[in-house]
């Protein structure tokens, strides 16, 4: 895995809709690809699935707060 792979974009605008399991058909291969190729993407990818994880475990009064 390297930091940084020049001319392949970033992924981490989808990110959270790869978490999600919200991408449109044919967009998540290329996620899942470029996050084993990239360190940079792969740390935002731990954040993003980390939060979405947390937001099962509030209620509707912790989200109106």
């Amino acid at each position: 895995m390297t930091a940084d792979r020049g001319d392949d974009p970033h992924v981490r605008q989808s990110l959270g809709a790869y978490v999600l399991d919200a991408l449109a058909a044919g967009e998540s291969a290329p996620v899942a690809a470029h996050l084993q190729r990239c360190a940079a993407c792969a740390a935002a990818y731990v954040e993003v699935a980390e939060a979405a994880s947390l937001l099962g475990l509030a209620d509707e009064e912790d989200l109106l707060e």
